[in-house]
This record gives C-alpha cells, sequence and structure tokens, in this order.
C-alpha cells in the first residue's frame, strides 16, 4: 500500500452517447485524488470519451474528445487542446510507445490512428487503415484501445467498434485485417447479435478493448459483445474463453493487464451496453479463470477499469449511469462508493495514475 505521500489521481471522462442527444448533465473530464477528497470538474468544454494518465509520467494527462485532443501537463489540474489537425474529430483511445515516451498514438472515429513525437503537444494523422468495413451502424466505427506488442515493438493491434480488430506492424503506417476469425466465430448461432446493424456478426465486430500479458506476449486479449477472446497467432484465429463459465452476464466493455501482479487480469463484464448490472472480475492464471472481484452494486453497465500503476490494492471501476464510481485501496476487500457530483452524463472512461 502506498502511503500518503502518494500524488495519484483518479480520473473520470463523461460524454453523452447516440440515442439520448436530449439528455442533461455536465461532460468532461473530472479528478479525484486516490487519498480522498472532493471531485474536481476539470474539463467541461468538450465531452470525453478516453482519459489516458502517461505511464512514464503522471504529469501528463490526456483526454480523448469530440474535437480531438486535450492534455494536461500538470496532473489533471487544466487541460488545453492540442495542435490537434481534424477539428471535431473524435478520439476514443491512446497509447505510448513503450521505447519513446515522447511517442503517443491516438485512435479515432471514423477509424484513424495520429501519432505524436512531442509527447503529445502536436499531431500528425497517419495513413487511413485500408481495411474492410464489416458493420455499418449509426455511428462511425471507433479505434476503441491500442496496445503494443512487448517484444515486437513495432507490431500494434487494435479494437474496432463496430468492426473487429485490425494489426500493424510498423508503428501504425498500414493495417491488416485481423477480423475473419471473428466473422467465422460469428456463424455460431450463441455468438449471433444484432442490434444496430444489418449483420449478426455484429456482436462479435463490437470490440472494446484489446491487451496483451506480458506474461504471455504472443497473447492477444480481446473484449467484445459476446465475451473474452484470445488469439495466439497475431489475430488470424479467436478462442472463445467462454467466460460465461464464470459470470452470470458475459458482454465483455474492458479487460486490462494489472501493472504490478504478473498474470493478474481484471475484465468488466455486464448485461449490454445499456444495462443496470455488471460485476468486475478478477483472473490470477492469466485468464484460464475468473472470479467476481468487486463487491458492489452498480446501476449501469460497468464501462471502465482503474488500475493503479504502481499499487496493486488499489482497483477502480466507473458506471455508466448517474456518475457511478467506485474503489477499494485494500484489494477487494472493502468497497467505496464516490459518485461524481450533480447531474452528469454517462462515464466512458476511468484511468488513475
Amino acid at each position: 500500500m502506498n502511503t500518503g505521500r502518494d500524488r495519484s489521481n483518479i480520473y473520470v471522462g463523461v460524454a453523452g452517447y447516440f440515442g439520448k442527444p436530449d439528455h442533461k448533465g455536465r461532460v468532461g473530464i473530472f479528478r479525484r485524488p486516490t487519498t480522498g477528497g472532493d471531485w474536481q470538474h476539470v474539463l467541461g468544454a468538450v465531452q470525453a470519451f478516453t482519459v489516458f494518465v502517461h505511464p512514464q509520467n503522471p504529469e501528463i494527462v490526456f483526454a480523448g474528445t469530440n474535437d480531438g485532443v486535450w492534455r494536461s501537463t500538470d496532473r489533471g489540474a487544466t487541460f488545453r487542446r492540442t495542435a490537434f489537425p481534424d477539428a471535431g474529430r473524435e478520439v476514443w483511445s491512446f497509447l505510448v510507445d513503450s521505447r519513446d515516451p515522447d511517442r503517443v498514438f491516438a485512435g479515432a472515429s471514423p477509424i484513424g490512428v495520429y501519432r505524436s513525437d512531442d509527447g503529445g503537444a502536436s499531431w500528425q494523422a497517419l495513413p487511413t487503415p485500408a481495411i474492410d468495413t464489416h458493420c455499418s451502424g449509426p455511428f462511425a466505427s471507433r479505434v476503441m484501445r491500442l496496445v503494443q506488442h512487448p517484444r515486437r515493438h513495432d507490431e500494434l493491434y487494435a479494437a474496432l467498434e463496430i468492426n473487429g480488430v485490425m494489426r500493424s506492424i510498423d508503428l501504425g503506417q498500414t493495417w491488416t485485417d485481423c477480423s475473419a476469425g471473428l466473422l467465422k466465430l460469428a456463424e455460431q448461432d450463441h455468438l449471433k447479435s444484432r442490434i444496430v446493424s444489418d449483420t449478426t456478426a455484429e456482436g462479435m465486430l463490437d470490440g472494446h478493448a484489446v491487451t496483451i500479458n506480458p506474461s504471455e506476449p504472443d497473447e492477444l486479449w480481446l473484449a467484445v459483445r459476446m465475451g473474452l477472446f484470445r488469439s495466439s497467432d497475431q489475430g488470424r484465429t479467436w478462442k472463445d474463453m467462454e467466460v460465461g463459465r464464470f459470470s452470470p452476464t458475459t458482454y465483455g466493455r474492458d479487460i486490462r493487464v494489472s501493472p504490478v501482479e504478473p498474470n493478474t487480469l481484471y475484465s468488466a463484464l455486464s448485461v449490454a451496453a445499456a444495462s443496470q448490472d455488471g460485476g468486475l472480475y478478477r483472473s490470477e492464471d492469466g485468464g484460464e479463470s475468473w472470479k467476481r472481484f468487486d463487491k458492489v452494486k452498480v446501476h449501469g453497465t460497468i464501462m471502465s477499469i482503474g488500475l493503479h500503476p504502481t499499487d496493486a490494492a488499489q482497483v477502480y471501476i466507473g458506471a455508466r449511469y448517474d456518475g457511478e464510481v467506485f474503489g477499494t485501496r485494500d484489494a477487494g476487500s472493502t468497497w467505496q462508493a464516490m459518485p461524481l457530483p450533480g447531474e452528469v452524463q454517462h462515464i466512458y472512461s476511468l484511468a488513475c495514475g
């Protein structure tokens, strides 16, 4: 457990979403010390789809918004719009190159990737990924999560909502479609799901998060609407990990690897994108088995998991509705409710650092 000298914060990204254009409430970024205290509404000028703490410099915090990238250089106290080339472009994800802390990637909607070589102060658009459109819905597909291979550092993967997965082996200059295996699985009746498109493969293409466990660097994990899936061959084929054996809810919204505990993963599993139930699950064996970790009752889909970068005892979750945030500082023994103040729109992202 970290001492009171811990300067880390919890950050929450809040936005509206398709289907409720008249919903009232504040949006943007909220900040609160992990050691306690009140929430501060530190960015309210834009909607925030994701919030991301620089893994090597916690003074830098990124907000992916409905108007490009905003950045803080003072631990989230203030944010400013960066020199981002495209006004009104939605940004949904970030990744810092493990070899160069100044090289940062951002994933956008419509599907696109940007790169910064100066720590996020300015950005350039990389070539538009030349991948097929497998599913068309009421919103443009989004790059929801980016991950870098821990050994082959030019190799990147992106989870796409609602278009599957793509892979790059040249740091985002070109991309290859990794969705064929997902489309094959979607032929099975129990993995078919159609809500907003014209294909029952929609559920398998509804990518929300992708990650790699450094203990198994060639195992790629994907959280989609239909559960948790794993690939051992760079996304060519996928295996259903059948998370329903461990959880009554299987809508995979987030999956993260502990930065502190070897071979430990966390997953947010709920009912659907808009639901009033869900749980946080933990695996200590690299994802082979899962156990319920939280001790709370959420009233909205669990959208995001925040893991403290150095203290394994601290874990936080954000649920979609009513500004619901919960956290533990004692490895899950006790949990605290820390709701956002006043009326807010919908939580999309939570980070700790």
